[in-house]
């Protein structure tokens, strides 16, 4: 990852020394965990001291919640976009899966912080977070139920299907990195087929 990439990343942060120390703390949380990662860590990936943390970030929790609330904020607004641009529900789980997916695999990195250390955050923040992962379920449920009422699904409980497809597509920053078979959009594509056929459609 590259200071770059920061930018790519958290467009709206400002100064770039946030920016660069968001990146430093998603690479540190990756490599060592939360709980281990210390603030000097964080502070020597970015090329500072440890002092300078601070200026931008009260703790090293605020620097999670940081990395966590615009990971999900990213995540809806991609649901959402697909949703706005698509009607029918098939083209739009597709798609959905498809970016949602790749998403996951190019960002595997920053995705495996977002996804699997947010427990670490106090209750407050983690509620912060919490409201907009019920955002994203929400929308592709709403998916998932239009096209079980026009026939085009067959779901029992597009609740859980929800949390089926969304935890296929999470689970992906786990085990994904650049050595992998397929690229991101490869991926995100096979994911979606997957999926369709997981939700009863009938593939040409």
């Amino acid at each position: 990852m590259t200071m770059s990439l920061s930018a790519e990343l958290w467009p709206d942060v400002q100064p770039e020394t946030a920016r660069r120390l968001m990146l430093a703390g998603v690479e540190s949380f990756a490599r060592r965990g939360y709980h281990a990662t210390t603030t000097r860590d964080i502070a020597s990936a970015a090329g500072m001291s440890p002092a300078a943390l601070y200026v931008h970030f009260p703790s090293k929790a605020a620097l999670l919640f940081a990395i966590s609330k615009y990971g999900h904020e990213q995540t809806l607004s991609l649901v959402e976009s697909v949703v706005a641009r698509e009607n029918d529900p098939v083209e739009r789980i597709r798609l959905l899966v498809e970016d949602f997916v790749a998403w996951h695999a190019r960002r595997h990195t920053v995705a495996r912080v977002v996804q699997y250390e947010l427990h670490a955050l106090p209750d407050e923040e983690f509620e912060v977070v919490a409201k907009l992962r019920r955002r994203i379920e929400r929308v592709v449920r709403e998916v998932i139920t239009e096209g079980t009422d026009a026939g085009v699904f067959t779901v029992g409980d597009p609740h859980t299907a929800a949390r089926a497809v969304l935890s296929l597509g999470v689970d992906v920053a786990r085990w994904y990195t650049e050595r992998a078979r397929q690229t991101p959009k490869q991926l995100g594509q096979e994911y979606s087929e997957l999926v369709l056929r997981m939700l009863g459609t009938k593939l040409s």
